[in-house]
């Protein structure tokens, strides 16, 4: 309608020839119109620049240009522009959408934090969405804060948790599925070259977890021709390599790229570390991390070194892990709080060992930074003493007296306080004197005499004792463990079937008359096949059974009784 009223007046101006008047005209209405939606076209078909130079030309800056603005400059990673824009959006604007402008001002931060590395502000951003604590932990990773961005991470994944509680297909699938959305056309128009790089990485990881590894490697190959200084695609070939128990392949394939890039090999030489450990390689996995220039002298290296060189028992390693740490910190920072640090563990652990001889100087470092410590003190005059007795002497004399030790307490009034388990009782003094003799006497033969220790049966007060007699019999070296009895006839052994008391009487080879094989002419021989027919065979035969065990034969129930039956 109101084109329509701007037409109503400036039609007279066609009679009088006003043509180019009129054009100039409508083309100004139409272009504070229609910019934003030329410009959002633009953006859409990934033209990025002419969507650009659109938005600028417009004669007004509404706000959804602005909103445009906002996302063109971060498509062209213009951070800096696209941050004021966003800032004077969230400061100008009352609306429903401020939570979403205030994540996008986060992800701006994020990228100028990860990728220009600039010194950010704080803007005061929120954190009460999933979106907005995830860009927070993106700022903390490019400020190098780890273990905060960690713990910011862990709180984005329980927000985004409890947000999508709803959906029900979150596995490796679904995001499979999703993946697949990045490779439509236009994609790679939207996104940032390191968002691009991610997604790549990510398409291998997926296709190592989705168990095709085929898949896996062709991608990871292609990512390492594509970065060859990268060290995340071997990383992953690497994890392919040992979801296929292929760990020596997997180290030689880390040891080729640390040859071929030793300006990014850290963490590959941590990864070979792990895979040695792995396979149980502990000496092999301390070499490669003293190899790291990078982390030698770190306290979480030193740490791990020494634990693992203790493990192997190779003290003497471990020993020059904390001399080399020592020098390095003597001439880098003499005398600072981590300096003495590593000074104190590295005598702690000699004495711990019994080097107390190399823990002489340690000790004597520590001593001198502070000669109050009666500690350290006493620790130098006890390895002093297996080296140079005068030494510790003259040390000795450096220990405070006894009197500036002792606590300034009594001790009669601490026993008889009311918080003492225990009261020492006091007898009452009594004078020999005042006593008559017979009760000294009496006092005397109550006394009972001590008695001595007894002494074994082959005592020789001559000879020397037996070093091992506290020892348990057992642990000396001399036991023999005991004898061994005769074994007893074992009742079950031998053939199935035969009895040991019984077997004299059943062998018939060993009676005193056998009789015939066959019987004779007139013999009774149906009687001794009768009686030879009763004998129950030894297999056959049941043990009596006891008066207690005997079964008592069931007896008949009386007729009668209640109600007749």
């Amino acid at each position: 309608n109101q084109h329509i009223t701007c037409f109503h007046y400036l039609l007279p101006l066609l009679a009088v020839g006003s043509v180019s008047l009129l054009k100039s005209f409508v083309l100004l209405v139409f272009l504070s119109d229609v910019a934003f939606e030329k410009a959002y076209c633009e953006y859409r078909l990934n033209r990025v620049d002419s969507a650009l130079k659109t938005i600028e030309a417009a004669p007004e800056q509404t706000d959804k240009l602005k909103e445009l603005y906002g996302q063109v400059l971060y498509r062209l990673e213009r951070y800096d522009d696209c941050k004021s824009v966003y800032t004077d959006l969230i400061r100008n604007s009352q609306d429903e959408y401020e939570e979403e402008r205030k994540t996008n001002l986060a992800a701006v931060v994020a990228s100028m934090s990860q990728w220009e590395e600039a010194p950010l502000e704080d803007l005061g951003l929120p954190e009460s969405t999933y979106e907005l604590c995830y860009n927070a932990a993106c700022t903390l990773i490019g400020q190098g804060q780890l273990t905060e961005a960690l713990n910011k991470l862990r709180q984005a994944e329980e927000l985004c948790r409890v947000s999508l509680a709803d959906d029900s297909d979150q596995n490796v699938f679904d995001s499979k599925k999703k993946v697949k959305l990045t490779n439509a056309e236009g994609v790679e128009y939207k996104l940032a070259k390191k968002q691009l790089q991610a997604i790549d990485f990510n398409k291998a990881l997926l296709a190592m977890y989705t168990n095709q590894a085929d898949q896996c490697r062709k991608l990871s190959s292609s990512l390492q021709s594509q970065n060859p200084g990268h060290p995340r695609p071997v990383l992953i070939q690497v994890a392919q390599l040992c979801r296929e128990k292929q760990h020596s392949r997997a180290i030689e394939l880390l040891q080729q790229f640390s040859d071929q890039h030793p300006e990014s090999a850290s963490g590959i030489k941590l990864t070979m570390a792990q895979l040695y450990l792995i396979q149980g390689h502990v000496t092999k996995a301390c070499d490669v991390l003293r190899s790291i220039e990078e982390f030698k002298h770190k306290s979480g290296m030193i740490s791990a070194l020494v634990t693992m060189y203790s493990h192997e028992e190779d003290i003497d390693s471990a020993i020059e892990i904390f001399k080399q740490a020592i020098e390095h910190y003597q001439s880098e920072q003499p005398g600072s709080a981590a300096h003495l640090a590593l000074v104190r563990e590295a005598a702690n652990f000699k004495l711990k060992y019994g080097r107390k001889k190399e823990a002489i100087s340690d000790l004597e470092q520590l001593w001198k930074q502070n000669t109050n410590d009666i500690h350290t003190l006493a620790q130098l005059i006890s390895a002093y003493s297996l080296v140079d007795t005068d030494k510790a002497k003259s040390l000795s004399k450096h220990l405070p007296s006894a009197d500036t030790m002792a606590l300034n307490v009594d001790v009669d009034e601490l026993e008889n306080s009311h918080g003492a388990n225990y009261v020492r009782k006091k007898a009452a003094k009594v004078t020999g004197e005042n006593l008559p003799k017979e009760q000294i006497q009496g006092e005397i033969k109550k006394k009972k005499k001590k008695k001595r220790g007894k002494l074994p049966k082959n005592y020789d007060p001559t000879g020397t004792p037996d070093p091992e007699r506290w020892m348990p019999m057992k642990e000396r070296s001399y036991y023999r463990g005991k004898k061994k009895g005769k074994k007893k006839e074992q009742i079950g052994k031998g053939t199935q079937g035969a009895m040991a008391g019984a077997s004299a009487e059943l062998d018939a080879s060993k009676t005193a008359s056998s009789p015939p094989t066959s019987p004779r002419p007139g013999s009774a021989s149906s009687s001794s096949t009768a009686a030879a027919s009763n004998v129950v065979p030894p297999r056959q035969q049941k043990p009596a059974a006891s008066g207690a065990t005997r079964k008592k034969a069931p007896q008949k129930k009386k007729k009668g009784g209640k109600g007749g039956w």
